[in-house]
């Protein structure tokens, strides 16, 4: 017995050494996290300096914000305020990422933005930068944060994270340093590079490391393309009935988000009067329309990033450069990460050449160069675009390059109509495979200087009577005689020559159409057909061409496919089919993929529409829905289109009950018209509401039964029009 109650005490002792151990560990890992906790440890800058004027904001039928303000900096002011309204939370993600907490707020996923931030030397560009710009730009985005900032003193309930604010107009303009280059694939290329994968670069085929071309995967039925879209129109008075000139945007984007539209129009005394949408973060819309003029914008892919494979020395230190050793720059930085309860700091290094950002991976260090490196001149720009009362003054504005990608489909008043390729193009020395890794060891291809605006491809005002983009070659943009021509402009600019769908389509209609009206120009907007040409055709046959002999299923597939009349309008048999197989081919031809494999596609889509469905032809609209909110706040509406179709449903998630619930596509939908006297009017919609994060608020799905329907609301830009509707009038 004693020496079992020996036993048990010495038992007993271990256990407690072990739990007095444990508790020393705890109280040093609780001290230690107290000392780093990142809310206590993150600086708040000091709040910006701003007397708010003359700020009212109305709110017509649908909650659409009208901001009016005695200077442009009182309605930047209004601007924020509004937006905080709607939609504070994604603000908020957005000013997390522009102050490098992005990681604390959002985990893992976050922290990879605060590396990047960090990497491209986001901070940096905008220390340095900020005080450079005209005085009426750092008043507009100091006016911003300080709405931003009384909104989250109003409602602390709110806020999301201790610290946060206030923000400083530098913090806001950091937000467009960091996003801009992500429209032109910059974050795909870090990515890939941080992965050791093969590039794909714009432009031209994947590319290993070592500058050898390798295949592309497969994309698979149900991953994310991550594919960019959008559909611009602009139609001349020569072309319309009515002699007006027309302008559509239709831009494709999440439909929530940090990159999701949201609708404002601003009036100023200083004459700012604009209508269009934004992205959480800005104080002004990036698209929409003047008095005056009006714009839309289309992502183009030309190849602006360079990658350059360094060479090391034995320490890893130095890189060879001219046939010197120049010292590798090197910072250590701290990435406060979201894990659960708890935000804890993890340790990664950045790197910077001479070149630019410098990532390693397990095939050696590789520098990247791209587009409107380390400056902030878009946020001037923007502002300009705004402002511009003339096509000279909209022109001028242009030409500051501070925008480094995306084309500009633009009208106005007096009739003009154009497509601007619009690009910070690299002027590159000829003499190098722009399309490889680069040698990182000589200054012979370090381009310093991008082209001058007037080298940006251009087509102005063509015979035709209109413009295109939809994501396609500039060089097919207002149909046969009136195009571009290639050879007028230096391959070096790395021009994509792709198309697509949406752009085949919409020449097709304008060249069957002669002179159009109304009515017919929103048939076309809202077209949803396929071309029986490139990619989807041969897609088509593909499929059709499977031998199917003892698969019946595949056959009855077949059998459909083979009659579907190649139109997603929900009306015909075969559509849920053929959306749900095109959809992948669609990717793998925009991302310039191989094609996935055939069968692996049509069994996989038979096999899901079985399975939730019962029969492989369900009603398109029966598969494809707009699904937003839960509980009374939900709506559940049927859709059409597809993901390369002038009507663009683009992406999808499965849910559940096998329905797709689509979260990318037609987002903000605007058509403009300047009648023959030169007034402006326009109308526009979308896919939720004003409020798409407020399930209270009467605008979280208000604008989605007319969505569905292809339907638009007035925009009511004229402020004698918006008294009379009875919109509510208030102060922030």
């Amino acid at each position: 017995m004693r020496a079992r109650r020996t036993i048990i005490m010495q038992r007993v002792g271990k256990r407690m050494r072990k739990f007095f151990l444990g508790l020393l560990l705890l109280l040093a890992a609780v001290a230690i996290g107290l000392a780093i906790w990142e809310p206590l440890t993150a600086e708040a800058p000091a709040a910006p300096a701003y007397k708010v004027g003359d700020v009212r904001i109305a709110r017509d039928k649908f909650g659409v914000p009208h901001i009016f303000g005695k200077t442009d900096a009182d309605v930047a002011y209004g601007v924020a305020f509004a937006h905080a309204e709607d939609d504070f939370s994604t603000l908020q993600e957005v000013l997390a990422m522009t102050r490098g907490r992005a990681g604390a707020m959002l985990g893992p996923d976050g922290a990879k933005i605060d590396y990047v931030a960090a990497l491209l030397g986001v901070r940096d560009t905008t220390a340095r930068d900020w005080p450079r710009l005209p005085a009426d730009v750092r008043a507009l985005f100091t006016a911003y944060a300080a709405g931003l900032n009384h909104y989250a003193e109003k409602h602390p309930g709110e806020v999301r994270m201790r610290g946060l604010f206030p923000v400083t107009g530098e913090d806001v303009v950091a937000g467009f340093v960091l996003r801009s280059p992500f429209f032109f694939g910059l974050d795909s290329v870090l990515g890939k590079l941080a992965a050791g994968e093969p590039l794909g670069r714009e432009g031209g085929p994947a590319i290993d490391v070592t500058g050898k071309v390798v295949p592309r995967a497969d994309t698979p039925l149900g991953s994310d393309p991550g594919e960019s879209g959008s559909n611009g129109i602009a139609v001349a008075p020569s072309r319309m009935a009515d002699g007006t000139t027309r302008l559509v945007s239709n831009s494709h984007q999440p439909w929530t988000g940090g990159v999701a539209w949201y609708e404002l129009v601003v009036h100023s005394q200083q004459g700012w009067d604009f209508a269009g949408a934004n992205f959480p973060g800005s104080p002004y819309p990036f698209l929409g329309h003047n008095k005056y003029l009006g714009w839309t914008n289309t992502v183009n892919r030309p190849d602006l990033i360079d990658v350059y494979k360094l060479t090391l020395d034995e320490s890893g230190k130095n890189y060879r450069f001219d046939g010197r050793w120049l010292p590798l720059e090197k910072k250590r930085i701290w990435l406060k990460v979201k894990f659960g309860p708890f935000v804890l700091p993890v340790p990664r290094t950045v790197y910077r050449s001479v070149h630019g950002p410098v990532i390693e991976n397990d095939q050696g260090a590789f520098a990247i160069r791209y587009a409107g490196q380390d400056q902030a001149n878009m946020v001037t720009q923007y502002y300009r675009l705004n402002k511009a009362k003339s096509f000279a003054e909209w022109r001028a504005a242009m030409a500051a390059q501070g925008v480094p990608a995306t084309n500009f489909i633009y009208a106005d008043a007096k009739g003009n109509i154009g497509l601007f390729y619009n690009a910070m193009f690299p002027d590159r020395p000829r003499g190098f495979d722009w399309r490889t890794i680069l040698p990182g060891d000589t200054s012979a291809d370090l381009w310093t200087k991008t082209l001058p605006f007037d080298r940006v491809p251009a087509l102005v005002n063509p015979a035709s009577g209109y413009v295109i983009n939809a994501n396609n070659t500039p060089w097919v943009a207002a149909g046969p005689g009136d195009e571009l021509d290639p050879a007028a402009f230096s391959p070096l600019l790395g021009i994509e020559d792709d198309m697509t769908n949406r752009a085949a389509r919409l020449i097709q209609l304008f060249e069957a159409s002669g002179k159009i009206d109304e009515a017919r120009l929103r048939q076309i907007k809202y077209d949803t057909a396929y071309a029986k040409t490139g990619y989807a055709k041969a897609w088509i046959d593909k499929l059709l061409a499977l031998d199917t002999k003892g698969d019946p299923a595949l056959a009855e597939a077949q059998k459909l496919l083979r009659e579907w009349d190649w139109n997603l309008d929900g009306k015909g048999h075969g559509d849920a089919l053929a959306l749900m197989v095109l959809r992948p081919a669609g990717s793998a031809h925009y991302q310039r993929r191989a094609d996935p494999d055939p069968r692996e596609v049509l069994s996989e889509v038979a096999a899901h529409l079985r399975q939730y469905f019962g029969s492989l032809d369900p009603k398109l609209g029966t598969v494809l829905r707009l699904r937003h909110g839960e509980g009374a706040h939900r709506v559940d509406l049927p859709l059409d289109g597809g993901n390369d179709t002038v009507r663009a449903s683009t992406l999808w998630d499965a849910e559940p009950d096998g329905r797709l619930k689509v979260r990318h596509g037609d987002s903000f939908i605007m058509f403009v018209t300047w009648d023959k006297a030169g007034r402006v009017h326009s109308q526009s919609i979308q896919p939720f509401g004003a409020a798409t994060t407020r399930p209270d608020s009467p605008h979280y799905n208000d604008q989605a039964p007319l969505f569905v329907r292809h339907q638009l609301k007035p925009v009511l830009f004229d402020p004698a029009a918006l008294r009379a509707s009875g919109a509510r009038f208030y102060r922030p």
